[in-house]
């Protein structure tokens, strides 16, 4: 079984690694040495005040995103990825020495240039970087590349401010140091993209339109399209407007509430870059190397419930004088200072990392790299907005910075509920990442053989009320489940079958016009290449065997010919859930945390249909193990 860092040992993934990283790394390294150096020395420059020139930076590097994101999201997708990398590599080192001679002669115009083409760098990497990744990943892999990836450029953010700031204050010589420095990483990074494997155009074909506003309108109309993957792009937004927010405002934060310098402050967003580290690197984990949607809400969670502790922490503090970093440590109060903003790390880390997976994972193929351009340009505006409102916030309204941190926790609690609100599927899965993660171990095998798209039809053995969440947590799939209308209507578990659009059944004497409806549905939903689990047995085993499967799969194949994969499920017999020793409910659960195995056979055509013929294969695959 691989681990995420074992794509680190890989071609197809660790240049691409290592080329994204430096590139995140050379920008930080370049803008926060322009930062302070306008900082102290804008006077030998221009007239322009350093507060309006920080803000015009800003602005400059954020500019390109809106610009030129559809543009570069066309040439993603129509031309090899990892030839467009190369030239934008080459780019880089042209751009870097136009910052070089910018900083020798300490010319303005050289410097913000540079700043410009960066950011212009920046936004035609950025599809790229996302949309290259399914393409050099498996399905199981793409979690734990997106969370290094996350890591990777959250540690570079860092690491690049950093050290730019501490080589542009090394007095006369700091300006060449810094000059030569990110030359040097440029370089590197060129070097580093020949090593990344080809990455082939995902639509050659296409016609690029190079109106960057009229292509932008199309691939927000586009993305709209996907409700999915259009809210999980405003869920990706939002959490760029969060930790802007609060990475903007930690500086002053520190300086005006907490009593802090300047060692305070580079270690409070190491605390923060850190704690999005080791988030981002615990979802495959967590997520059992799947897109697993249940952890956005449990991520949202954490941003409003550490956000909100932010604010009663310290909403009382009046500092009187300013502290080094190692008394700042001492004090216990700030203890919990510490541990909110790793926890907004954490789980910020737990939010992002599915929703990335889950745009790479739902977009076309052949559109992916403009869904990716197309988020881009969204997490633009809402780093735009999060400025714009913090202004207004803090100069207009006079609220303190703790109040903003407040403010800002308690809209991601409306915005996240808004957004699962809309899509149900994300609070679906996070009940059922939460109940299966407490209660049940499951071991996947054979799973190979569901096809990864097109219809097909899922026969299982039934053992308990609960193997309908077994298999929907197993399956990374989606399936429409077929299921007695009685189990259907089971409180709280009802929602999360309402949501997965599972397909009531009665039997004929009981309510015929279900019956035919449910059929009528299965048809529709094969027809629409989704998969149909279905428990021929048509009741839960009161014994632990095996009941005679129906004939109602056979009825279904004969109208829509798919192939059928046969499961057998093991280890449910027994459960809280199960009929075992008395009714399901009403008996004290034996055991927590119980492994259960789901191991799928080889799939059988349409035309070898028979009930007989699955039930022994479903016999066979479940074996003893009951």
């Amino acid at each position: 079984m691989h681990n995420q860092f074992s794509l680190l040992n890989t071609r197809r993934f660790l240049p691409f690694f290592l080329t994204q990283f430096l590139g995140a790394f050379n920008d930080n390294v370049f803008k926060q040495s322009l930062i302070i150096l306008l900082a102290f020395n804008a006077a030998t420059m221009t007239t322009l005040q350093p507060v309006v020139l920080t803000n015009l930076c800003a602005g400059l590097f954020i500019l390109p995103f809106f610009l030129f994101s559809a543009t570069a999201g066309q040439i993603a997708d129509k031309y090899d990825k990892t030839r467009i990398i190369r030239l934008v590599k080459g780019a880089e080192i042209l751009i870097m020495v136009l910052a070089g001679f910018g900083f020798h002669f300490q010319q303005l115009w050289m410097l913000l240039a540079a700043l410009f083409l960066m950011g212009t760098h920046s936004s035609v990497f950025g599809p790229i970087k996302y949309a290259i990744l399914p393409q050099s990943l498996e399905k199981d892999e793409l979690v734990g590349g997106n969370a290094l990836v996350e890591t990777g450029t959250s540690l570079a953010i860092l690491l690049g401010s950093m050290l730019g700031g501490w080589l542009i204050s090394l007095g006369d010589g700091g300006r060449e140091i810094v000059s030569w420095t990110v030359l040097g990483i440029a370089v590197l990074g060129f070097w580093m993209s020949w090593q990344i494997p080809q990455a082939p155009a995902g639509n050659p074909e296409l016609k690029i339109n190079w109106n960057p506003f009229s292509e932008t309108w199309h691939n927000y109309q586009f993305v709209r399209r996907n409700r999915v993957v259009m809210l999980s792009v405003l869920g990706i937004s939002w959490f760029w407007y969060y930790g802007a927010t609060f990475l903007t405002q930690i500086p002053a934060y520190t300086k005006e509430v907490l009593g802090g310098n300047e060692h305070v402050v580079t270690f409070l967003l190491t605390v923060f870059s850190v704690g999005i580290a080791i988030g981002s690197l615990l979802c495959e984990r967590l997520s059992d190397k799947r897109v697993e949607l249940g952890l956005v809400p449990f991520g949202s969670i954490g941003l409003t419930l550490f956000g909100v502790d932010l604010f009663f922490a310290t909403n009382h503090l009046t500092p009187e004088t300013t502290t080094g970093l190692a008394e700042f440590i001492a004090k216990p109060l700030h203890h919990r200072v510490i541990i909110d903003l790793i926890g907004i790390g954490v789980f910020g880390g737990f939010y992002i990392v599915p929703l990335y997976a889950l745009v790479q994972s739902r977009s076309e193929p052949g559109h992916r790299a403009r869904t990716i351009a197309g988020n881009n340009i969204m997490n633009a505006f809402f780093m735009v907005c999060s400025a714009i409102v913090a202004v207004v916030v803090l100069k207009v309204l006079k609220f303190t910075i703790s109040e903003l941190f407040l403010l800002t926790a308690v809209f991601s609690a409306v915005v996240s509920l808004y957004i699962f609100t809309l899509v149900p599927e994300f609070l679906m899965r996070f009940l059922v990442w939460i109940f299966m993660s407490l209660f049940y171990k499951v071991d996947r095998k054979g799973l190979e053989h569901i096809p990864e798209e097109g219809a097909c039809v899922v026969v299982c053995n039934h053992v308990s009320f609960y193997d309908a969440l077994i298999l929907s947590t197993a399956i990374r799939r989606p399936m429409r489940f077929v299921m007695d209308h009685q189990i259907f209507k089971i409180p709280v578990i009802s929602f999360i079958f309402r949501t997965a659009k599972a397909i009531p059944v009665a039997p004929a004497k009981v309510d015929p016009a279900m019956l035919d409806k449910a059929y009528d549905d299965i048809a529709a939903a094969l027809a629409e290449g989704e998969i149909v689990c279905i428990f021929p047995e048509g009741r839960i085993t009161d014994t632990g065997e095996l009941y005679p499967f129906k004939n109602g799969v056979q009825r279904i194949i004969d109208r829509t010919p798919v192939p059928v994969i046969p499961l057998g499920l093991q280890g449910m017999w027994g459960s809280f859930s199960s009929r075992r020793g008395g009714a399901a409910f009403k008996k004290l659960p034996r055991r927590f945390r119980s492994k259960v195995a789901v191991v799928a056979g080889t799939p059988v055509p349409p035309e070898g249909v028979t009930p007989e013929y699955l039930q022994e294969r479903v016999l066979e695959l479940r074996g003893d193990v009951k």
